[in-house]
């Protein structure tokens, strides 16, 4: 006979849900892989590349998802304290969602996910997120604008406009306060609750806020000099065009216009960025930018595979620990 613990306790399917969800989208992954580009091509290419280098790029590029599920963490204490692990895991679905869904609708997974697994309200969720992705605008627009600052023949403006830019959060933040003590009065009722959701998910003070800043710099300094030195060493130059290249890439996958698995709309960002930062236009060279974006592509689609895999892996590991 089953005890009453166990009649309580749920079904291995509800159980291992995210589980089942992260193998479902790495086979389904990796079948559109091999569909599109078809992997012994893929492995052909990563072969001139030379494998060091490839698995080099993966693993920095792994190494920022670690950084970004730091971010919720710090983000969410009060709900994911000690589970980081989980935590990761989350993450590590909702990212290859977002890559494999047309877009953005990846997007919604998220807050669905923090719901289910850190019992995290909707409105709590969705406007955390809403935060995120500002942050990460804001911190690739400003990498963005270093760039152009660099290259203007007088700079003293464009320094002033950019580093109002960069500390643009801070002064929006501290709005946060005589904005709700003006709409709260004037909102009752289940609009007043709706906005106290949409306030629990903003950050608790300004200290979080420069947390979840920095945390966000750090991630995309990390990955835009990633990316840069990968396009430099596939060929892509000068300087400034591999920076331009993977600040396009990236945001061209921030923004909605986003294809399925990026397929087409990530290539097109590389290149578009690359050259307007001075990336030749002559034939062979846009040939060399055209193959060193769509490796780009697939080293970022490895790594989110990857990532995924690690975080099962790390996810079962502590669960066999726990005895569940």
């Amino acid at each position: 006979m089953q005890t009453d613990e166990q009649n309580r306790r749920p079904s291995a399917l509800v159980r291992h849900r995210l589980s089942l969800i992260a193998a479902a989208a790495i086979l389904a992954y990796a079948c559109f892989v091999h569909y599109v580009w078809g992997w012994s091509a893929i492995v052909a290419e990563w072969r001139a590349i030379g494998y060091g280098t490839v698995a080099t790029v993966i693993g920095l590029l792994v190494s920022t998802y670690f950084v970004r599920a730091w971010r919720l963490y710090d983000y969410f204490p009060r709900e994911t304290s000690g589970r980081f692990i989980e935590l990761f895991h989350l993450a590590q679905v909702h990212n290859l969602l977002n890559i494999m869904l047309p877009f953005r609708s990846g997007e919604t997974s998220f807050p669905l996910l923090m719901r289910s697994e850190f019992s995290v309200p909707l409105l709590h969720g969705t406007s955390a997120l809403l935060v995120m992705r500002l942050l990460d605008l804001h911190a690739l627009l400003a990498a963005g604008g270093l760039g152009l600052v660099l290259s203007a023949e007088a700079k003293t403006w464009p320094t002033i406009v950019w580093l109002a830019f960069l500390v643009a959060p801070i002064p929006a933040f501290l709005l946060k306060g005589p904005l709700l003590a003006a709409l709260r009065p004037r909102l009752q009722g289940k609009l007043g609750r709706i906005l106290d959701g949409i306030v629990d998910g903003l950050p608790a003070d300004l200290a979080a806020l420069l947390r979840a800043w920095l945390a966000t710099v750090i991630n995309w300094g990390v990955k835009v000099l990633v990316f840069a030195w990968a396009l430099g060493l596939m060929g892509v130059a000068p300087l400034a065009a591999t920076f331009g290249g993977a600040l396009g890439g990236e945001l061209s996958s921030v923004l909605p216009f986003h294809a399925p698995a990026g397929v087409g709309t990530y290539s097109a960002g590389i290149v578009a960025g690359a050259v307007s930062l001075g990336a030749p236009t002559a034939k062979g060279a846009m040939d060399t930018l055209a193959r060193a974006s769509i490796n780009m592509h697939l080293m970022i689609i490895l790594s989110a595979l990857t990532g995924t895999l690690l975080s099962l892996g790390l996810n079962e590991l502590r669960r066999l620990r726990a005895g569940r």
